[in-house]
């Protein structure tokens, strides 16, 4: 396939971002790839090609932000498709004893970069009448689990403002579809968000989880669907694993 379709990807300096990256440029798409780690993006650049731009970006800087659609090169200003990646978590102690700047980290990352950056370019798609927004969801925002506090709720956050966003552009062409992943390996989601490479693989032992290529496989679908043809949200778990009961908790007598 090609075509002159350009998409910008958020955080495509590892994990969903960077395979989201490589299978769009594979798929025949023109790709800006955004990301705070200027050494990998440039990486990405020598193997992926002049088909991918790579572009320098710290998601919660909001006056980059608000500049980029301006200060991108003429020719790539013309964005069919945003592809909200970029986010993280931080932190799995109970609310009680979380720290309050990973809070705000994950706040200012999660929601606000990402609200940001989809005002940012969402007029130009208007103007076009052409333009697709992706967001990177997460079945935290649905099923509450320890730990998840502040983290769940951003992602409940992107859930309702992506449902919220298409009920605003009904009567015009423009898509939006939020992505909702279970258990995922292969990224450095658990390894951030634990700060220990040992227990972050510990989260994976014994499980056959979803793989960042699997997340690309899943936006390159998308992204082939007739226009006229708007997925709202997609929960996608591994076979390994399933939504849990509640939780009850028993004394013992």
């Amino acid at each position: 396939m090609t075509t002159s379709e350009t998409v910008l990807v958020t955080g495509a300096t590892s994990g969903f971002g960077k395979a989201i990256a490589t299978r769009l440029i594979h798929d025949g798409y023109r790709v800006i790839a955004t990301g705070r780690r200027t050494d990998r993006l440039n990486a990405l650049h020598q193997v992926l090609g002049d088909a991918l731009l790579p572009v320098t970006l710290d998601i919660t800087d909001r006056d980059a932000i608000r500049a980029l659609p301006d200060t991108l090169p003429q020719e790539w200003q013309a964005i069919d498709a945003l592809i909200n990646n970029a986010g993280l978590a931080l932190g799995m102690e109970p609310a009680y004893d979380a720290n309050l700047d990973d809070w705000h980290t994950m706040i200012n990352t999660n929601i606000s970069g990402l609200i940001e950056i989809t005002r940012a370019f969402l007029p130009e798609m208007l103007q076009r009448k052409k333009g697709y927004i992706l967001s990177l969801g997460s079945t935290a925002g649905t099923y509450a689990y320890r730990g998840g506090n502040v983290y769940g709720a951003t992602k409940a956050f992107v859930e309702q403002f992506m449902q919220n966003l298409r009920t605003d552009l009904l009567g015009t062409p423009i898509r939006i579809t939020n992505i909702e992943p279970g258990l995922c390996g292969g990224s450095e989601f658990s390894q951030v968000r634990l700060r220990d490479q040992g227990k972050a693989e510990a989260v994976y032992k014994g499980t056959d989880p979803l793989l960042p290529e699997d997340i690309a496989e899943t936006i390159s679908w998308l992204l082939h669907l007739p226009p006229h043809m708007n997925v709202n949200r997609m929960e996608i778990m591994p076979v390994c694993q399933a939504p849990a009961g509640l939780a009850v908790h028993r004394q013992e007598h």
